[in-house]
Parts: structure tokens; sequence; C-alpha cells
């Protein structure tokens, strides 16, 4: 196929002879002279200079093929006069009104084929012309040998009315009983003929070659190469931006791609689910690129339904170009995907995925509104969409259940809860066995989200619920991953997309550096950075998302070499970008790979949060009876040492479990010697036990995180599941993660720390005033005590106990300020705390909200009862082992 593919140039891409030598073809028409417009009697090549003003010689109609080409498909119209005219006034014609697509060829016997493609009303029209061929043969009458083209694979079959069909492309001239048959029209020296073609059977490529008879012997006439005339129609040179698929300023939708490695690129249609494409267009290296990028425009892709790039070049994995020739590519900037390949066949695994061609339905974004949540007042619900709603306990239908309808089916859950955003783990296309956190794609949802295994689906399904999720008041924040893909260089040989157009520019090849089962990318070079704006901009405007947390976000820090970058120039970018400005920014260095943190300070232009990794971990230590009562007061005020005056304390996204690790349940449940890296602690039991007193402690444990948590300054993450109980029965990998049942939500741990989540919700939003803070604490507004009003310990790991009274700011913009001062208690050890009171403002006695050591439903309470709670002046209050309350100065009427 090659051969017969097209190679043309502007007239300024010739630099040397060698060049020419090696070109099949000489893409100039008849010129004139750039200076007093000196019409030429011969046709000549692009970079001859004039005889008169030695300037260089071009087109008579353009300074450039491209201007030329990009012309050719305006779908010029004749006119009943103009179809009515001879050939050659035809053909004339074309040429003065300059709208049509010009090539020409040398012939061996050093003639000239000109060929004129156009586009008029719904045909294509292709004019030959043969100038200047030796008075041996165009004394004689002169007939086309013909046949339309689409691939080597896949012959293509003409419309009704020429019926003849090359069997392959690389046809001969003695084989010319199977091509269609054409004479010329003679005019004194010329030959012209004129084919004309509907414009449903482009894009194709036209190859043919010319015979001469009466001589007595017929002669062949081909290019000066020996090699038969090939001509495409319906296809453009196209234009280098933007990448992807996109509509061209000429109607015809635009192909993109880049790749600096690539010898050479060939683009692939689908028609249906096969291993072998319907049509291949391999992209002139002249024409049909512009720098690093490959691009073509096409007339009709109606009839297909996939695409995907053939990129060749040298293979070698650990440091040159890994272009693999025999795999069918995923574009990097398709919009929507689907797994096109045939489930049999040895090379059905070659086609993995491609771009999906079919125009998706429009979705109506009108009543949609952002709720532009202050991020101090987040409160955030991490969920994974497949395992959200999978389970039959759902109760849902079986294409809704574990997709984003799913999610939208449960929204009253979530309102239920009291949450006002939801954190979604990655929903770009991912490899299935190795989970979100691998992905290939960074422009398309997951096919398996939308219902059915359909891109389009998945599209127009997350579309759909985040419209509904902003109409109950509900942020939707992605967590996405940019720093490496599921693509491999092994023997297994995954290759999907950007390992195969250009690994060296995506890939970081250094094996110091490169990631074992992964490949690392070059998140700070230019075309990954811009590949990833690009892809955030998407979910932006397409999807209407509010915020992103960026997955092992400490390798966004790092050089292609992995060198420690102290301005990374993504995130700079990102941070300062427009049109994410409005959206929600977060680190976390939590890296799927190794399932480890890699803390890192982040460079952050008081734009960047973080998901705080040090919260969890001394939290944990405190409650399990290990913690400094330092650290615990640190977390507890908003983690100054990490966020500074200059960000402040709603920049610290908090948690106590995550997606990997122990869930709640179990880190409560399990503390054997494998698990040290949690920091978590039986109470007593390994394991699932009955004992009445083990199941009470953990039970108070459960609800001392919570607390802790809420209370804390900072945004609250809670994570999937942990309001109803889900296990894993004490293993902390990703891969044991199941979806979680919702018939445990109707259980009496459920309700109770459903409701009590709920509870806290509301105390957070009712008390913005201390829980809700964009900027720390005044000093002179917190008073800190150890037991019996003692000054703490801070750094003595015996001490188990610590107090806290928050001192209520006057709201001066208010003239009636209620809010009375907040009175905290945190008894980690296994032996009761009798806790004095500070003395309350005039007016106001003390109220107890939470004791999470009491019993359901009375170990919270928004609304006290004054006569059994209150505790006048400096009386005690017993707070058992293992156990946190919350008081509240409230003015008191008799």
């Amino acid at each position: 196929m090659a051969t017969f593919f097209l190679r043309y140039a502007s007239p300024t891409s010739v630099a040397n002879a060698e060049a020419r030598k090696n070109r099949l073809l000489v893409p100039v028409s008849l010129g004139v002279c750039r200076k007093g417009n000196i019409p030429l009697t011969r046709p000549v090549y692009a970079e001859r200079r004039c005889r008169s003003c030695r300037k260089f010689l071009c087109d008579a109609s353009n300074d450039s093929l491209q201007n030329r080409t990009s012309e050719m498909f305006t779908g010029v119209a004749r006119s009943t006069k103009e179809e009515a005219q001879p050939v050659l006034e035809m053909t004339s014609d074309f040429e003065k009104q300059n709208k049509g697509y010009s090539l020409l060829f040398r012939t061996e016997f050093d003639g000239l084929v000109k060929v004129f493609v156009g586009a008029i009303k719904m045909k294509y029209t292709v004019c030959i012309e043969v100038q200047s061929l030796p008075q041996s043969l165009t004394s004689h009458n002169l007939i086309l040998f013909w046949g339309m083209f689409r691939s080597d694979s896949l012959p293509f079959h003409g419309p009704d009315s020429h019926s003849s069909v090359l069997p392959t492309t690389k046809f001969k001239p003695e084989a010319s009983q199977h091509l269609m048959k054409t004479p010329f029209v003679r005019d004194s020296c010329r030959h012209i003929l004129v084919l004309d073609f509907d414009q449903n059977d482009v894009p194709f490529y036209l190859s043919f070659f010319l015979q001469s008879d009466g001589t007595g012997q017929e002669r062949t006439i081909r290019t000066h190469r020996k090699t038969n005339f090939c001509v495409p129609v319906g296809l453009g040179p196209g234009y280098p931006m933007a990448l992807g698929v996109s509509s061209s300023n000429d109607g015809l939708a635009n192909f993109s791609l880049f790749s600096r490695n690539a010898k050479s690129v060939v683009l692939c249609f689908y028609k249906s689910k096969t291993s072998e494409p319907s049509l291949e267009i391999d992209l002139d290296p002249y024409v049909n690129h512009t720098g690093d990028i490959w691009h073509v425009s096409v007339h009709s892709i109606t009839n297909y339904i996939g695409y995907g790039y053939r990129c060749k070049g040298d293979i070698s994995w650990d440091g040159g170009s890994s272009s693999n020739a025999h795999h069918v590519l995923l574009d990097p900037y398709a919009k929507s995907i689907g797994n096109l390949s045939s489930d049999q066949g040895e090379s059905a695994c070659m086609v993995k995925c491609l771009g999906y061609l079919r125009k998706e339905p429009n979705f109506d974004w009108n009543g949609d509104t952002h709720p532009q949540i202050p991020m101090e007042k987040l409160i955030i619900y991490r969920l994974n969409v497949r395992q959200f709603t999978k389970s039959e306990s759902s109760e849902l239908a079986i294409n809704v259940a574990g997709t984003f309808a799913g999610v939208v089916k449960k929204v009253q859950h979530l309102i239920n809860l009291g949450i006002n955003a939801v954190l979604l783990e990655p929903v770009f296309s991912f490899d299935k066995k190795r989970g979100p956190y691998f992905p290939y794609h960074f422009f398309s949802p997951m096919s398996i989200y939308g219902g059915v295994d359909e891109s389009i689906s998945s599209v127009y399904s997350m579309k759909e619920m985040v419209k509904i999720l902003h109409s109950h008041g509900i942020e939707v924040l992605l967590e996405v991953v940019f720093t490496h893909t599921c693509e491999v260089g092994d023997s297994d040989s995954q290759i999907i997309s950007l390992l195969g157009i250009d690994n060296p520019s995506y890939y970081i090849v250094d094996g110091n550096v490169h990631l074992e089962n992964c490949s690392a990318l070059k998140c700070n070079d230019p075309i990954v950075q811009q590949m990833i704006l690009d892809s955030l901009h998407h979910w932006v405007t397409e999807f209407h998302v509010d915020g992103f947390c960026f997955i092992n976000s400490s390798s966004l820090l790092q050089g292609s070499n992995g060198d420690h970058l102290p301005r990374p120039p993504l995130v700079e970018d990102i941070a300062f970008d427009p049109l994410l400005s409005e959206t929600k920014i977060i680190s976390d260095c939590w890296s799927p790979i190794d399932m480890s943190y890699k803390y890192a300070i982040f460079p952050h232009w008081q734009r960047w949060a973080e998901m705080n990794s040090k919260y969890f971990l001394d939290v944990r230590n405190f409650l399990r009876g290990q913690g400094l009562l330092s650290h615990l007061a640190t977390r507890l005020c908003g983690s100054g040492d990490i966020f500074t005056a200059s960000r402040g304390p709603a920049y610290s996204f908090n948690y106590i479990t995550k997606n990997a690790g122990l869930t709640l349940v179990d880190l409560v449940s399990f503390s054997g010697a494998d698990l040290a890296s949690e920091l978590s602690w039986n109470c007593g039991v390994e394991g699932p036990t009955e004992k009445n007193s083990v199941l009470e402690i953990r039970l108070r444990q459960v609800r001392n995180f919570l607390f802790i948590l809420f209370i804390s300054l900072g945004v609250p993450v809670i994570n999937m599941g942990d309001e109803c109980g889900y296990s894993t029965g004490g293993l902390p990998f990703y891969d044991n993660r199941v979806p979680i049942d919702w018939k445990s939500l109707r259980t009496g741990f459920s309700i109770q720390i459903t409701k009590f989540v709920a509870f806290l919700a509301s105390l957070r939003n009712r008390r913005s005033d201390v829980f809700q803070r964009k900027i720390f604490y005044k000093a002179e507004n917190i008073t800190w005590y150890g037991s019996n009003l003692s000054l703490p310990k801070w750094e003595d790991p015996s001490c188990k106990f610590l107090a806290m009274e928050l001192k209520a700011e006057k709201d001066v913009k208010s003239r009636n300020s209620y809010n009375g001062d907040l009175f905290i208690t945190i008894n980690a050890s296994d032996l009761p705390e009798l806790v004095t009171l500070p003395e309350s403002s005039a007016g106001y006695v003390w109220f107890r909200l939470v004791d999470t050591s009491l019993p359901y439903p009375y170990f919270f309470s928004s609304d006290s009862n004054p006569n059994s709670q209150k505790n006048a002046g400096l009386s005690s209050y017993e707070l058992k082992p293992h156990t946190c309350a919350l008081f509240e100065a409230k003015i008191f009427n008799i």
C-alpha cells in the first residue's frame, strides 16, 4: 500500500537534491513568476527559479499546497450552464476559479499528468489531464485503467455503475481486465477526462495507470518511478490544532496526533468490531505533518464507528522510541472511547480500545449551577462508583448498579449524612485488572460506569449525575492520576496509547526512575504538561466537575530524571490556570503503585490544598494510647506545622481512613504484627468477637474517631462504607475492597453512626465560627488543660488526657450573637478521668452535647435537658476510659 500513497509537499519543503530524488510525486502545477506574473510555458519543480528575476516559482493560484488542498473541500457548485460545458472548458474553469486540489505527476516518459480534485454539489469530481507526452504516444488514444481502494486488507467496492473492483492495490498492467477502463478526450497535445464520485464513497484512493493503443503494441504509462498513479479523494492535509478529532474550518473532520519520534503514522477506521481496519490512511510526512504533529482531514466518517493510529518506528523499550506498527493505538485526545476489538483471532489483543466516532447525544446543562461551596465548609464523602452500588443489596437494576446512575439513586443517603461534596475515585478509563489508579486515558470516563459497555453512555450518564448532585447542593470532586499509566513495555506488551505513540516523549525512560509494572509520565515536560492541562479543562468544561485531588502528587514535583524541582511548572500552571481558578485542587501524596505515602513539602501558591496524611497518623496513634498530646493538639487546630497562615486550616483535608488500608471498623478490630504501619488497636481481642466489653470499647472508639474528625479545623473526609460497618476482614490492600452491603444500613450500628455523622455535620454548620474557620484560632481564644485543670504535659507519652476550651468570638455584624464557648475533652487511657469544667461566662451554663461512652441515643444530643445535663460553675464530670465529650455554654433560662 505504501507504494501508492501520495507523497506531496509545499513549494518550500524540498531542501536539497537528495530530498527531490526520494520523492515520489512533485506537487506543483504550471507556475508563474512572483515578479511580474510572467506565465511559464512548461511545468516546473517548486525549487526552480525564474530566469528573469531569479525568484522561486510557485503555483499560479496559491503560495502553498496546504492552502490549495484546504480549498478542495469547500463544496463548489457548478451551475447548469457549467455542467453543460465541454470537458476542456470545465477543466480550465477549475484552474481559473482555484477551487480544486491539484497534483502534478511526472511520468516515466518525461510527460506530465495533472490531476484536479474538487467537491461539486454532492459529488467529487476528478479531472485528469495528460501533457507533454512524446508524439508517439499522444498521436493515439489513451485509456485510463483505474480502481478505488481503501486499504490493502479491504478493497473498496465503488458505486453500482462502476462494479469492477481490483483485488489488490498493487495491481499490474497485465491485470487490466479487472479494472475500470475510461478513454481520454483528445485535444491537440492534451488528453483529458473527468470522473465523478458520490460523496458517500469518500474517502478513498484513486489508483490508475495509462495505456496508449493504436500503435500495434500497447504501451503502459506510469510515474517516473514506474509505479501507478495514486490520488487521495475526500482527504485533505488537515490542521495541527486542536489535537484529537475536531471539525476543521472547511467542514471536514480533522484528526491530529502528536508524535515526535514516529517515522510514519497511519490513521485507521473501523466499521464494526473487528481486528482489521476498514480504511487506512497513510499520513504523508510532507503535507500531513507540521512540527511534531501529524494531521489529516477526512470528508465523511459517518460510516465508521471507531478510529486509531499505527505509529511506525524503531522499537526499544529501555531508552528509544516504542512505536510499534503492529498495534492500533488509542488517540490520547479521544473524547469517548470503546473496546472495538473482536473476541477471536490472534490479532484481537492488538486492538484494545479505540476512539469513538459516533456523535454523542446533546446534553442539556440548562439550570446547572456549581454549588461553589467555600473550602472551609466542605464535608466530603469519598466513594468508588462501582463498589458504591454494585451489590445486589442496593436493590438497583443490573444496568444501574455500579454506575453513575447508581450514585444518583442513592443521593438521599448522601443527604442524610449531611455531606455536601463527593470525592470520586478515578473515573478515567483504566485497566480493569489493576483498578482505577492505573489509567490509560485522561479524557473519557470508564465505560462500565455508564450502565452498558459503551463510552457514549458513560459520558452522558456522568453528566447527568453531576447535574443532579449539583441540584442537591453537592459538589463533585475527582481523584485523578497523571503520574503514571497501566501501559508497560515488558513481555506482556501492554501497549494501548502513549507507550506506542511516542514512548520517549511521554515517559521517563531512565532505568533508575522507571516504575515497576507501570510507566512513569514526564509530568513536567511541556508535552505531557499540556496534555494534563487539556484534560483538566475538558472535565471542567464538559462535565462541570468542581475540583480535583491529584493522587501520587509527590511525583508531580520531579523532573524527567527524577530530581526534585523547587518550582515544578505543572503544579504552578495548575495553580494559576484561569479556567481552574474556581475549582478545588488538592494534593495527595499516597502512591497506588506501592501503597505508600511519599510526603513532600508541596509548593502551593496559596491555591493547593492537601490530603493531610499526618492527621490520620497522629489521631490514630493517640487513640490507641501511644501518641503525644502535642501532636494531637496540632491536628485539632488545623495542622499549623503544614498549613501556615498563608493558606490556613481550610486547606487541610483530614481523614481517618481511605480506600487503601484498614476500614474504620477494622481499625478498632485488628492490630496484628503485619498491620503495624496501620497504627490500629483491636481493643483487646483480635478480629471478630462476642465479648460485650470489647464490642463496647470498639463502638466507643469508632465514635471517637468520627468526633475528632469533625471537631478538628480543616475539611473532614469520610470514606465510603465507614458509616455502615464496612469491613475487609483486616486486609488493608485496595484489591480486598468489595461493594458495600446496603443491608447493613438497617443494622443498629449503621443507624447510630449515620445519625451521629449527620449530627456532627449539623454541628459544624451551626458552629461554623469555631469549626469552619479560614484562619487559625487566636491564642487568646484557646486554653489547654491536662488532668485537674493543670497544664498539659505535651511531650510526656504517658499522658493520655487532653482538654481544650474554645472561647467564642463575638460576631460584630450580629447584635444577637448567642454562640457560647465550647469545652472538648479526650481521654485515651484505660482509666476514667474526673474532669473539672472551666467557669462559664455570666448567664451561661454548660450543656453536654456529646459523650461517646453513653448508649444510643444518649451519646449525642442537639437539644440537651438543662435540668439533667447542667454543670454549674466548676462542677466535675466523670469521663470514662476511651471517651470523648463536648460541652457548649448556653444561656440558661429558669
